[in-house]
């Protein structure tokens, strides 16, 4: 029974040693076990809305480059608006700049229509709101997205040959300056977020670490105390046969 015991600690140090774990079995530490695989599924929750929040961070980057783009759109056409306001301008002149505030609109109307990622539309109203699992969880942030359609802008009929009010362009910049002021603060705040989430699970793997990891030094120390136990008993037990041997030839 000393003999199993002896092995049956040898084999668990090797064991060990070979996984450089202190705790292999729930037979080593049940209730360290438990607490290690809590630790392991908050560490997992945290990385997982760590590399959630920063694919969010680039579907606000891809959103607010489109935007830029909208905002260039929208300045050309205030300008070629105010150069239809001069009382020198002819009504060929006035369609004329007509013909190119088109196709600055069908710009825009294309950058808000065909501005996606991963098969997603990000500018034409249909993805309202882009929720972000970004805690273990599965709890995170929710960030509205922009529409920067015609129609959102309120500029789909504006048109310099007639009636017209340059407000409706300034009202349209306010709103695309207000959606791109939101998503840069809801960047920010990703990134906050992946920066937390990703030092809180640097100290969840340390903390676990502290519990699974094996104490290398002392596991040696205990290796070479069993191995001398081992030699011991071999040694006592070749002692005792050689006894035995020598009792059995005297009474021969």
């Amino acid at each position: 029974m000393s003999g199993m015991t002896i092995d049956s600690g040898r084999h668990s140090i090797y064991s060990h040693l070979a996984s450089g774990k202190r705790i292999n079995t729930a037979a080593d530490d049940a209730s360290g076990l438990a607490i290690a695989q809590k630790l392991k599924r908050e560490e997992t929750g945290l990385n997982v809305g760590a590399e959630n929040a920063q694919a969010g961070v680039g579907v606000l980057n891809v959103a607010d480059g489109a935007l830029g783009g909208v905002m260039d759109y929208l300045q050309r056409i205030r300008e070629l608006a105010l150069r239809s306001m001069n009382g020198l301008t002819t009504g060929s002149d006035k369609q004329i700049y007509q013909n190119e505030i088109n196709q600055l609109k069908e710009g825009i109307q294309s950058l808000a229509k065909d501005t996606s990622l991963n098969e997603q539309k990000l500018l034409d109203g249909s993805m309202a709101d882009m929720d972000l699992a970004t805690n273990p969880n599965g709890g995170g942030m929710s960030i509205k997205m922009a529409n920067s359609t015609l129609a959102a802008l309120g500029i789909e009929d504006f048109d310099v040959t007639g009636d017209f009010d340059l407000e409706a362009i300034d009202n349209a910049m306010n709103i695309v300056s207000s959606q791109r002021s939101y998503l840069g603060a809801s960047t920010n705040r990703l990134e906050h977020t992946y920066n937390y989430n990703t030092n809180a699970s640097l100290q969840q793997m340390r903390s676990r670490s502290s519990l699974e990891d094996l104490d290398i030094g002392k596991a040696v120390s205990e290796k070479q105390k069993q191995d001398l136990l081992s030699r011991y008993r071999i040694m006592a037990q070749k002692k005792k046969q050689e006894q035995e041997g020598f009792v059995t030839r005297l009474f021969r």
